[in-house]
């Protein structure tokens, strides 16, 4: 989708880049490149350089030209083919020597050098990744990773304006399916409405959403675990349906986790939902600027104990999110680092039962002067169906 030049953000890079006294930065994650250039590639064969003075370089295929052309920021777009007749080497080797060319007046170059995951193509089933020879290509480049770790954890009000559509999809996307959730349909049949509904509206969205892709866990009562995939047991009257979902929209991130129940909910998942809903709502209260984000993980670690689920969860509780859906922040009781306004986060405590069963809730929030804002307007705990 075209947006207006993000200057807040770019001069934000820039300004990290100064400090850090690199001339440009090199990067080939997509989430990087959109970040940079408001472009998302189709096959990850794409690349920015990005000077800290002067046009930014976008490279990509020659089909992606159209999509190039709408959308990116920068007029500076370089074109490699796909398939070309004389070179056999598959197209991230003529992306990374279009790259080559454009880095070669630089003398300070960043790469991303410490990343470990990144976001995928607009294609998805098939991630690319980075081979021996894109790094070989830069073997005296610093590490840009932090940097624009730095840069990417606070939102600019544009940031926002697209994870508020992301949100809002998501949202939209579980109202539809608590109207047609009956019991004896499969996790899977539930997932389908779900994520159909994301993609099929959720895609030219008010007219701002180019494309909406849909990814979930969707779990019933006995199914629901910490992590494994959808299945096939039945939605059991009384008993949760989990909703692990996330919604990506033009290159930007909703992490949620929405639970359903047909009927009235079974008296023990009813007691856990208040006593993790305390928990959750605790942790909520305790983030604000300047608070130490080792202290939200021990704390809401130490409730989950405190109401008899010791050592749970087993993933993180707390991160970031934006052009990927789990990006920094990661709070950690072992960590450092204080929120700041502007972040993006999703907290997400569970509790789980051995073999099967519990609860994990989580939204999207966003550090404001005074606590979080809410992104999502579909109700956290469990919510009943429209039957």
């Amino acid at each position: 989708m075209p947006w207006n030049r993000d200057d807040a953000k770019l001069d934000r890079v820039r300004a990290l880049m100064a400090e850090e006294e690199l001339d440009v930065l090199v990067v080939r994650a997509p989430d990087n490149v959109l970040y940079l250039t408001n472009f998302w590639g189709m096959k990850g064969y794409d690349a920015c350089v990005f000077p800290r003075e002067g046009e930014p370089v976008l490279i990509t295929l020659e089909a992606s030209e159209g999509d190039a052309t709408r959308t990116a920021w920068t007029k500076d777009v370089r074109l490699i083919r796909g398939y070309d007749p004389e070179d056999p080497r598959p197209p991230l080797s003529r992306t990374l020597d279009a790259v080559v060319a454009a880095a070669l007046d630089y003398e300070r170059v960043g790469l991303e050098l410490s990343l470990g995951t990144q976001a995928a193509d607009r294609m998805v089933g098939e991630p690319s990744t980075f081979t021996a020879a894109w790094f070989d290509a830069f073997r005296e480049a610093a590490d840009a990773t932090p940097l624009l770790v730095r840069a990417r954890s606070r939102k600019t009000g544009q940031e926002l304006e697209r994870l508020r559509l992301a949100n809002e999809i998501a949202a939209a996307a579980m109202d539809h399916v608590r109207e047609l959730l009956r019991p004896g349909m499969r996790e899977a049949q539930a997932a389908a409405l779900w994520q159909g509904f994301v993609h099929a509206e959720g895609t030219g969205y008010h007219g701002e959403v180019d494309l909406a892709l849909p990814f979930s866990l969707v779990w019933a009562g006995r199914g629901i675990k910490t992590f494994t995939a959808t299945g096939d047991l039945p939605v059991v009257e009384g008993e949760p349906v989990l909703f692990e979902i996330w919604v990506c929209a033009d290159g930007y991130w909703a992490d949620h986790t929405k639970n359903l129940v047909v009927g009235e909910l079974r008296q023990d998942y009813a007691e856990l939902e208040t006593a993790l809903m305390d928990v959750y709502e605790t942790a909520l209260d305790s983030i604000r600027p300047g608070a130490q984000m080792a202290e939200l993980d021990r704390s809401v670690r130490e409730g989950i104990a405190a109401i008899g689920y010791a050592g749970q969860p087993t993933h993180p509780i707390c991160h970031g999110v934006g052009a990927r859906a789990h990006e920094p922040p990661y709070p950690h009781q072992a960590g450092g680092g204080e929120f700041e306004e502007g972040m993006v986060l999703a907290v997400e405590p569970g509790a789980y039962w051995p073999g099967g069963g519990g609860l994990r809730v989580e939204d999207n929030f966003l550090v404001i002067g005074d606590g979080v804002e809410k992104l999502s307007s579909f109700p956290d705990g469990v919510v009943s169906c429209q039957t």
